[in-house]
């Protein structure tokens, strides 16, 4: 389990980091998200001992020390793979700086190259291979040694819907095997969809912790989708409806100002009919974002 404890960071007058707790247990995918610049490359940078800081991080409860980088898995945001050497020697290079001899990741590579829909082989110079193939085999690089914890700074970017899909399988598998794994994203999307639970940065301090689910629930189910032949302007007069959108024919987005309302809505809305679709759901891990990111007091 990694754990982050009280950490905090400061560049002069910048305060990065203030008191930032958060853990990641074995099995466990966590989202880190913010705007730019909150603090999520520092806190990665932190954790790996990239920087000096105020606070404690421990694996298994240990210091993370030289060891410990061997179980390590990274993907910096900034891509960096020598473009001269062949897919095969960098893949090996880095792997044995991961003290992993190259008899034993040499004979992984085919078949990492083929989980992610490489196009090339391992003979290929780094520099012959597109921007996308190139990110694809640095994540190859993150991962063929079987790290426990593995760090991915925006590990989507760049990469179109059906390879998006090729390294979130990666993640889970990787998650089935054990590892604890933490990544950021600024696709609410991709957070969604993979993790257990997020931790949201503003300023360098958190401002939201828990599960996908706990944190969108926090926020209240105000939001009310229906499918119903009633009219926009109808819909509007309901309780506690402060905005009305058509989505699609017939279809509406009903924004409550209290959730509660839901049940009086609904048996206005029927009158004991059948509805197609009644719908009352909290924002969207995309709406939160932006409330909170552009939220001037927390």
């Amino acid at each position: 389990m990694l754990d982050v404890k009280h950490v905090s960071k400061e560049f002069k007058t910048v305060k990065a980091l203030n008191d930032i707790n958060f853990s990641v247990e074995n099995g466990q995918i966590l989202g880190l998200i913010g705007q730019n610049g909150a603090g999520k490359s520092t806190t990665f940078h932190s954790i790996l001992n990239f920087l000096q800081y105020d606070g404690e991080i421990t694996w298994e409860d240990k210091p993370i020390t030289d060891t410990v980088f061997d179980q390590i898995g990274y993907l910096p945001e900034e891509r960096s793979l020598m473009s001269k050497l062949t897919v095969e020697q960098q893949i090996v290079y880095l792997a044995r700086l991961k003290n992993r001899p190259a008899k034993e990741i040499r004979p992984q590579i085919d078949t990492w190259l083929k989980k992610f829909a490489v196009k090339g082989t391992k003979k290929d110079r780094i520099k012959s291979l597109s921007k996308g193939n190139q990110q694809k085999v640095q994540l190859i690089c993150t991962m063929i040694h079987d790290p426990k914890l593995i760090i991915l700074d925006e590990p989507f970017s760049g990469l179109d819907p059906v390879n998006a899909d090729l390294l979130k399988q990666a993640i889970l598998e990787a998650k089935q095997n054990g590892a604890a794994i933490i990544f950021s994203s600024h696709d609410m999307e991709n957070v969604e969809e993979l993790c257990d639970k997020l931790v949201m940065l503003k300023n360098g301090e958190i401002v939201l912790d828990g599960t996908v689910s706990d944190v969108r629930n926090s926020f209240g189910k105000t939001h009310l989708f229906v499918t119903t032949d009633w009219t926009k302007e109808r819909l509007e007069q309901l309780p506690k409806v402060t905005s009305v959108v058509e989505r699609e024919s017939n279809r509406y987005l009903l924004q409550l100002a209290d959730e509660s309302a839901g049940k009086e809505i609904f048996t206005k809305l029927t009158d004991g009919k059948y509805i197609e679709e009644f719908s009352q759901q909290p924002p969207s891990l995309n709406e939160i974002f932006r409330m909170k990111a552009g939220a001037i007091n927390e």
